[in-house]
């Protein structure tokens, strides 16, 4: 739903009661719609503005935290991926990245991509990634519907890594490879940078 549909009723709360407010005081007036009927809707029209706020405020959060997990799930997908990329740059003593850091911290693939043009894998790294794509590719295909329910942009760079997914798995030679896994942590990392 958009931000436009979510306040428009809160305005009109709100200006609904501005109005009724400057015709109680600004006006001299009796009779029982003055004195009665007036703070009666000026009230109403208060509780509307606050409820109809609350609503919006709670289905804006429910919406943000139903949106971080769709991107999550999509983000697990390839984590085995990742991980297996970040492992075949390791220093001899440097700790893996965790899975929670493989799933949310999108300089790692900034970091991958520049490691990945500085050097090359060993050919057991390179075969195990290839096997790898290999295994993640249907689910990576069965996700396309929903990186469509976060939007169409979305959709579309979920589409480019998939392509990309699968280039690497079918991939004949090194050269091949390594220009498909770097293809792929580019449409990741554009990937990551839509806004969610």
């Amino acid at each position: 739903m958009s931000r436009f549909f979510l306040l428009a009723p809160m305005v009109v709360f709100g200006l609904i009661g501005l109005v009724l407010l400057w015709m109680l005081y600004a006006t001299e007036g009796g009779g029982v719609f003055h004195d009665s009927l007036l703070p009666e809707l000026i009230g109403f029209s208060l509780e509307g503005f606050i409820l109809v706020g609350l609503l919006t405020l709670v289905q804006r959060s429910r919406e943000s935290a139903r949106r971080k997990e769709l991107l999550l799930s999509l983000r697990g997908s390839f984590r085995s991926l990742l991980s297996l990329l970040d492992v075949a740059f390791l220093e001899p003593d440097a700790e893996p990245a965790s899975s929670r850091q493989l799933e949310t911290e999108p300089q790692l693939v900034d970091r991958m991509l520049a490691r990945l043009e500085a050097s090359h894998p060993d050919i057991d790294s390179l075969v195990a990634l290839k096997r790898e794509a290999d295994e993640t590719l249907s689910l990576a295909r069965d996700l396309v519907a929903v990186a469509a329910q976060l939007s169409a942009t979305h959709m579309n760079w979920w589409i480019a890594i998939v392509d990309s997914i699968r280039r690497v798995s079918e991939a004949r030679d090194r050269d091949a490879l390594e220009a498909y896994l770097h293809e792929m942590l580019i449409n990741i990392r554009e990937f990551d940078r839509l806004e969610t």
